[in-house]
C-alpha cells in the first residue's frame, strides 16, 4: 500500500469517527430534550389532576354550606364562576389566574362558616375542609415539581450546544405555573 492511499484511509477514518461522535452527541441531546419535555408535560398533567380534585370537592362543600347559609348566593355564584374558569384554563398562566380566583372564592366561602356555629360543627363540613387543606398541600407540591421540571427543561434548551438542536427540532421554552400577582392578597369577606 502506498503512503498516499494510507494517508487517505486514515483521514477518512478520522472523518468517519468525528461524524459518528457528532451523530451520537446529537442523538443524546435530542433524547434528553425529549425526555425533559415529556417530564414537563407529565408534571403539568399532575398539576391539573390535583386542581381538578379540588374543583370536584367544591360542589359537596357548597351543598353543605347551602344547608346553613342558603342566602349567601353571591359567594356561591362567584365560586361556580371561578370553578368554570379553572376548568376552561388552557395554559399554566390561565390556570394560575383561575386558581387564584378559586382560592379567593373558597376563602370567602370558608369564612362565612364563622357566622354559622352549627355549620362549623357539621361533620361533613369539617371533613370537606380537611380534604381541601390536604388538596392545597398537593397542589403546592405538584406545582413545585412542575416548575422544577420547567426550569430544568428551559435551562437545557438554552445551553450550548443544545440550543441549536432545540431550535432545529422545535423545542420551545415552557411556561412556569406562577401565582397570580394578587394571590398574596387576603380574600375580601363581606357580611
Amino acid at each position: 500500500m502506498n503512503k498516499g492511499l494510507a494517508g487517505c484511509l486514515i483521514v477518512g477514518g478520522i472523518i468517519l469517527l468525528v461524524l459518528a461522535a457528532g451523530g451520537m452527541l446529537a442523538a443524546g441531546l435530542y433524547n434528553r430534550l425529549v425526555a425533559q419535555d415529556e417530564q414537563v408535560t407529565g408534571a403539568w398533567a399532575q398539576v391539573q389532576n390535583v386542581l381538578q380534585r379540588r374543583a370536584d370537592l367544591i360542589p359537596n362543600l357548597v351543598e353543605t354550606v347551602k344547608g346553613y347559609a342558603s342566602h349567601e348566593k353571591e359567594i356561591f355564584e362567584s365560586l361556580a364562576e371561578a370553578r368554570g374558569r379553572l376548568a376552561g384554563a388552557a395554559s399554566p398562566r390561565e390556570a394560575a389566574a383561575a386558581n387564584a380566583g378559586l382560592t379567593s372564592a373558597l376563602g370567602r366561602l370558608l369564612a362565612i362558616a364563622e357566622n354559622y356555629p352549627n355549620l362549623k360543627a357539621n361533620e361533613n363540613f369539617v371533613r370537606l375542609q380537611d380534604e381541601l387543606a390536604g388538596t392545597e398541600n398537593r397542589i403546592a407540591t405538584e406545582r413545585m415539581r412542575y416548575n422544577d421540571a420547567v426550569r430544568l427543561f428551559n435551562t437545557s434548551i438554552k445551553r450550548y450546544p443544545a440550543v441549536f438542536f432545540a431550535r432545529m427540532f422545535g423545542f420551545h421554552e415552557r411556561e412556569y405555573f406562577e401565582a397570580a400577582p394578587d394571590a398574596q392578597k387576603a380574600p375580601e369577606v363581606k357580611f
